[in-house]
């Protein structure tokens, strides 16, 4: 099963993929039912989760309900208990949207919510990242996740990003995450997507983040808070929920 949903990842365009999902979503949640683990925004159990990664493949990370990753879950928790996203009126950017978010975000009655990106098929808006066409100050919320490391000019696109969110304000942006590197690793003059997924950890990715990623929004004038919000989440949950324990969610403010 590993080689075959790594064949699948590095083969078939994501924008395809996010099409052939919804048909074989309800199948696999079938075919899985049972209670060691829980994706915790659907509230469904299975007796294991999807292997998933591009290059080094991750056992039981993928949800066979929602298809959400680690850190879709982790962000939802976080949604969830620390913020009023479910219940106070918000207007929301979302960039390159999760399926697993899309249709619960659009639903609720709270967000002026509007979806952009380049080339996903959910997208209400197709923009580039580094040249938006919203007007200054607009968003409430700002979620744009792991989004920038596919982004050559990731300092124009933070710059849209602090442009658009408004004063006072929060954005979260989830970046693959190396935390043992101390900076980040960039080197343009690769671009064979074998090399690149060997080296960045993806076909389409174009560096590797260190910790100075946090340094790096502050620099273009975000408040940025580093939430381990995995310590916040009893142990038995984390393993329940299937979380990265000691992921970091880049909270950041205007």
């Amino acid at each position: 099963m590993k080689k075959l949903f790594k064949l699948i990842l590095n083969t078939i365009p994501r924008p395809i993929l996010i099409r052939l999902s919804i048909v074989v979503r309800p199948i696999l949640a079938f075919l899985l039912k049972g209670n060691r683990f829980t994706d915790p925004i659907d509230g469904k159990s299975f007796r294991m989760f999807l292997p998933y990664g591009y290059g080094t493949q991750r056992n039981n990370v993928l949800s066979p309900s929602t298809l959400s990753l680690e850190r879709h879950r982790l962000l939802w928790l976080y949604l969830q208990n620390e913020t009023d996203f479910f219940t106070a009126p918000k207007k929301v950017l979302h960039f390159a949207p999760e399926q697993e978010f899309y249709k619960r975000f659009k639903k609720q009655s709270n967000l002026d919510y509007t979806t952009t990106d380049l080339f996903s098929p959910l997208a209400d808006v197709k923009a580039d990242i580094c040249n938006l066409p919203f007007e200054d100050n607009s968003y409430d919320i700002v979620l744009c996740n792991h989004v920038l490391e596919h982004i050559p000019d990731d300092t124009k696109a933070m710059q849209e990003l602090y442009r658009v969110l408004k004063p006072g304000g929060m954005g979260i942006f989830q970046i693959p995450q190396d935390l043992s590197r101390a900076t980040t690793f960039t080197d343009d003059s690769i671009t064979d997507p074998k090399e690149r997924a060997k080296i960045f950890g993806q076909y389409d990715h174009v560096r590797v983040y260190g910790r100075d990623y946090f340094d790096k929004l502050r620099s273009v004038g975000f408040k940025v808070d580093e939430v381990d919000y995995t310590i916040a989440i009893a142990p038995e949950l984390v393993e329940k929920y299937c979380l990265a324990k000691g992921e970091i969610i880049p909270v950041c403010y205007k």
